[in-house]
């Protein structure tokens, strides 16, 4: 009977918690508060008790995306209002999706060193339909490493228009065509459902997925959600876009 008493506790604990958090609260964040609450609590009882709320009480929790669990009252909200507080502030500061391009280069290039140069494009440099990417890096050998492989070419396809997350996928996907890696870039304030699907079809791809706070080109928050994955793409489309830019890339 304590035992019941102790779950009836958490899941209570659960719901008013989830009640504060209109938005919805991810698995981790709601375990931790729930221990925050009363330490005393056991922290397998509360994963025992947490883990399936959407489907023991399907009346009163749901799940917008993976691993997210919100109050089935606070569903409305979710429908007639793509402009998140996100976009409202991009859009009231008039901030360039340009404004961008340099911070990402600089990040791949020096926080997870997946390039050793990188330079922001965007623009119709490529000048066909197929577009042409925000950021294109290379990432070579030095003459210091023991082992060398051979020139990758690393594309990134930046967003800051939540509204374009298809589109800017399939960019990405274009992008596969000559680069070895390929990343999309999108904005952190995205709705949780959106990023979702993109983590699962970047993972399903092969592409890299980084989100980012859209309002502070300054300090972008870059963050890394899926690895791309390393291909083989046609070298005729490789030496055909590089060479357009082999002064600016390969000087």
């Amino acid at each position: 009977m304590q035992s019941k008493k102790v779950t009836e506790r958490i899941k209570d604990k659960a719901f008013e918690l989830l009640q504060q958090h209109p938005e919805g609260l991810r698995y981790s964040e709601l375990r931790n508060k729930i221990q925050e609450f009363d330490p005393a609590f056991n922290g397998n009882t509360i994963n025992g008790s947490i883990w399936n709320l959407e489907i023991a009480f399907p009346d009163k929790v749901y799940k917008p995306s993976k691993g997210l669990f919100r109050l089935l009252a606070f569903k409305n909200q979710e429908q007639g209002a793509p402009a998140t507080p996100g976009s409202l502030a991009l859009a009231a500061s008039k901030i360039k999706e340009e404004d961008f391009y340099a911070p990402f280069a600089d990040w791949l290039k020096n926080e997870i060193e997946d390039v050793t140069h990188a330079i922001p494009l965007g623009g119709n440099i490529f000048k066909d339909k197929w577009g042409t990417p925000d950021v294109v890096g290379k990432k070579e050998s030095r003459r210091s490493d023991v082992i060398k492989g051979p020139t990758e070419i690393v594309s990134a396809e930046i967003k800051t228009d939540s509204n374009q997350l298809i589109t800017a996928f399939g960019q990405a996907c274009a992008y596969k065509l000559f680069s070895h890696k390929a990343y999309l870039v999108v904005p952190g304030q995205s709705a949780d459902d959106e990023i979702s699907r993109l983590d699962s079809l970047c993972q399903i791809f092969g592409i890299g997925l980084v989100t980012f706070d859209a309002t502070k080109p300054a300090n972008p928050d870059f963050r890394i959600l899926v690895r791309p994955s390393r291909h083989e793409p046609d070298l005729f489309y490789t030496n055909k876009y590089m060479m357009r830019i082999e002064k600016e890339l390969f000087a």
